[in-house]
């Protein structure tokens, strides 16, 4: 029988050394083994749309996208930044965003695809 005060916690084998450990470990205590690959979860993020929507980005560029505002917006402030001071690299950089955004090439700062309306 549990104490009242003690956390019920889910368990796991770990995926080296199949020893018991706790389901939200990311490593294991006892060898030491990375649980959770974080690096094919943020692959796998790559595939998903974008909770950005096209067209505030697209209306963001064509009206603000010589300062950038389209870049702010997707969360790519260095680059937004850049625009900003060189506004929109003479409105050629504009116009590419522009062009990307509608053959739905653009991205966020995640890399995923900015395509839902």
């Amino acid at each position: 029988m549990t104490s009242p005060h003690s956390p019920i916690t889910a368990t796991m084998p770990c995926r080296s050394c199949d020893m018991e450990i706790s389901a939200i470990a990311r490593e294991c205590p006892y060898c030491g083994a990375e649980q959770f690959d974080t690096r094919s979860s943020a692959l796998a993020m790559r595939d998903m749309p974008s909770d950005k929507r096209a067209l505030t980005t697209g209306l963001l560029c064509l009206f603000l996208g010589v300062f950038g505002a389209h870049r702010f917006y997707v969360g790519k402030y260095v680059t937004g930044f850049l625009q900003l001071v060189t506004l929109g690299g003479l409105g050629i950089w504009m116009l590419v965003d522009l062009i990307m955004l509608i053959t739905g090439q653009f991205k966020d700062k995640e890399g995923r695809p900015i395509t839902e309306i």
